[in-house]
């Protein structure tokens, strides 16, 4: 079945039908990210998105804020162009810090992580190119905790990204934060689903 590419009105469940499915709802959409997930050095975070997260996360806010049929199309604004469109991935890259005092810190020097980040498929390399809603990155330095990333694929990586054989790599190249880790077997079967 094709992946889809957007959520409409008719995707949204009536909030009290989604409240009876909710529990057994969120046990799916967990099971789902597990294999969607890649961290990437001791703080960084990449939660590959798909259209089941953002109808999740659209349904999730729905429910939390109540705002009816009038919130809708703000949400759907939001989180329709965080689904991949069939020829890229996308994640959202979360620095995940508990102790506020060091994620303070931590970030102060990260400003423009968000153009460092980059997809290795053998010899050829894919930039990620950030979500243009807002500056993740203040005038002074500072970067967002939460970063999202659209990986624009040619039809040939594509086909190198599905290659059993192939190491695709994830990574971030900033001066104060460089590191890399390879995508499992599990997360570039799931996240393969993403192309069309």
């Amino acid at each position: 079945m094709p992946a889809k590419h957007e959520i409409t009105n008719d995707d949204i469940m009536a909030r009290d039908d989604y409240i009876a499915v909710r529990p057994a709802h969120k046990r799916e959409i967990t099971a789902i990210k597990k294999n969607r997930r890649v961290s990437v050095g001791p703080d960084a975070t990449f939660y590959f998105e798909s259209y089941d997260t953002m109808l999740h996360q659209v349904q999730e806010m729905l429910y939390i804020e109540k705002g009816g049929d009038d919130q809708i199309e703000d949400e759907l604004s939001a989180y329709n162009p965080l689904i991949p469109n069939g020829r890229e991935l996308v994640a959202t890259l979360m620095f995940e810090i508990d102790e506020p005092v060091r994620r303070e810190k931590f970030l102060a020097g990260l400003g423009g992580v968000e153009e460092t980040v980059t997809l290795t498929l053998g010899d050829e390399t894919i930039a990620a190119l950030p979500e243009d809603d807002i500056d993740r990155t203040t005038a002074d330095g500072k970067a967002s905790s939460i970063q999202f990333l659209h990986f624009p694929f040619t039809l040939d990586q594509v086909e190198k990204f599905r290659d059993p054989e192939s190491t695709v790599t994830l990574g971030i190249g900033h001066k104060q934060y460089g590191h890399m880790a390879n995508l499992t077997d599990v997360v570039k079967d799931a996240l393969a689903n993403d192309f069309d």
